[in-house]
């Protein structure tokens, strides 16, 4: 019984020390916009798929890919810096729907 209690204490204490990898993934990258949509358009070759204003301050942005399937989303401030909120791959582009009983 004590060589369990001191087993579950050592990994649960060793568990404890290791640096937490949430708030590393949450760094968030910021740039001019111009130097941004460069880098999107030439290495990841990627275009604006939508967006719009999240604030009177904020325009959020997305950028994708059919081509490599990756997509960014960052949110630009009004002295045109942008910053990074998220980027992912697998981008799935959806076909816009027509309302029931709209003719289009």
């Amino acid at each position: 019984m004590f060589k369990r209690l001191c087993s579950t204490a050592i990994i649960f204490g060793a568990a404890a020390l290791a640096p937490p990898t949430v708030a590393q993934a949450q760094t968030v990258a910021c740039l001019p916009r111009a130097a941004l949509i460069e880098r999107l358009e030439g290495r990841y070759k990627e275009q604006l798929a939508g967006g719009g204003l999240q604030s009177p301050q904020q325009l959020l942005e997305v950028w994708a890919s059919d081509q490599t399937g990756s997509f960014t989303v960052f949110v630009t401030r009004p002295d045109g810096v942008a910053c990074v909120v998220a980027t992912g791959q697998h981008w799935n582009s959806a076909p816009a729907e027509t309302p029931e009983g709209v003719a289009g």
